[in-house]
């Protein structure tokens, strides 16, 4: 089979009708298929609809993710809150909480949401995305199962842990910055694995501190057995700046665990002390900053949008054509894919047959079934 488009209406409909089959209410089933498909929407295929049923209905299914959203304010002040997710659907929290912040900061210039006990919340970018739409500037991160190895190590001590920024500008789009502090993650080598493409070279080191290279799929098996890690934003070693991804994952790790006294670190692999399955208990935390506050929205927009088209003006490098800014690409691959669909992969379109057949959801019939 070939990839085939999906349209996005039948898209959001299916996934939704999907959450809602396996126990999610259709209104956080809403939101959840909202924050997967915003991934594809903006090319970020890793993060998109193809994890919808391995991270998601599988994680349903097997009892380690509930499919109603228990939100618990534990603590809560004029600026600040800090929730319990009761390991509920990471992006109802995520919205949750990102909107409390956000009216927060309108109130009172500032405010800041930490979470503990959630599940994995998608796209970080759909949280900051959503403040810049409010005019505040927004920040989102999020720890995540261990994968990742600090500077001169070898084993996975934290996860790509993303550190995301989003400010609003003049420009069509605005400012976002959405990545881990890894160089790479497990949803995109998972992709890799659906594509057959073998790994970038020094994204995953060995147990012998050296580069490890090969298919997705062999990487994906080591880095779960503890045979190998994903590397920082910088590389092996410190020559790189290596070093520099580890403080920032740090730093991601501190703020998704010490303000809301969550799991952090080996607590977070998602088995148990028998190798059982078992709630991954992820943390997060959501910033607003209202430029009304400052000296107004107008003029932050305005002077974020002179400084991005400022730096895409500076000399380019031989045979390059264009300089981008977070977030332009994105949105160039919205405007091309904004009248057509999602292109969905073999492996993919086999997940959604059988997710809609075990759900009896007969009223979809995909493309590649034509």
């Amino acid at each position: 089979m070939a990839r085939h488009v999906v349209d996005w209406q039948t898209l959001y409909s299916f996934v939704t009708d999907s959450f809602v089959g396996v126990g999610v209410p259709r209104e956080d089933a809403e939101i959840c298929a909202d924050v997967l498909l915003t991934s594809d929407k903006r090319g970020i295929e890793s993060h998109g609809v193809n994890r919808f049923k391995p991270v998601y209905i599988d994680r349903i299914n097997a009892g380690i993710q509930n499919p109603v959203t228990n939100f618990e304010i534990v603590r809560e002040t004029e600026t600040t809150a800090v929730v319990d997710g009761h390991d509920g659907m990471g992006q109802v929290i995520g919205y949750k909480s990102m909107k409390m912040a956000i009216e927060k900061a309108k109130k009172y210039g500032m405010g800041m949401v930490v979470v503990r006990n959630s599940c994995h919340y998608g796209i970080a970018g759909y949280y900051t995305s959503m403040a810049t739409k409010h005019g505040c500037i927004g920040l989102t991160g999020t720890n995540a199962r261990p994968t990742v190895a600090p500077t001169f190590g070898v084993e996975g001590a934290f996860g790509t842990n993303p550190l995301t920024l989003g400010v609003p500008t003049d420009e069509d789009f605005d400012f976002n910055f959405d990545c881990a502090t890894s160089i790479t993650q497990n949803g995109k080598l998972e992709y890799y694995q659906r594509i057959d493409h073998d790994i970038l070279p020094g994204t995953v080191v060995g147990p012998d501190g050296k580069a490890v290279s090969g298919d997705a799929a062999t990487a994906l098996k080591r880095i779960g057995g503890g045979d190998a890690a994903l590397t920082t934003l910088g590389g092996i070693g410190e020559e790189l700046g290596g070093y520099k991804g580890y403080g920032f994952a740090m730093f991601v790790e501190f703020l998704s665990a010490v303000l809301q006294n969550g799991n952090y670190g080996k607590a977070l692999t998602g088995k148990g002390e028998n190798g059982q399955k078992v709630p991954f208990h992820l943390g997060h935390f959501f910033i607003a900053i209202d430029t009304d506050h400052f000296l107004g929205e107008d003029v932050c927009r305005k002077k974020a949008g002179d400084i991005i088209r400022e730096v895409r003006s500076t000399k380019k490098a031989p045979g390059q054509e264009r300089i981008y800014t977070a977030g332009e690409k994105e949105w160039e691959i919205w405007l091309d894919r904004k009248d057509s669909g999602v292109p969905i992969n073999e492996p993919v379109q086999k997940e959604f047959s059988d997710v809609r057949d075990a759900l009896g959801l007969t009223q979809y019939v995909f493309p590649w079934e034509k």
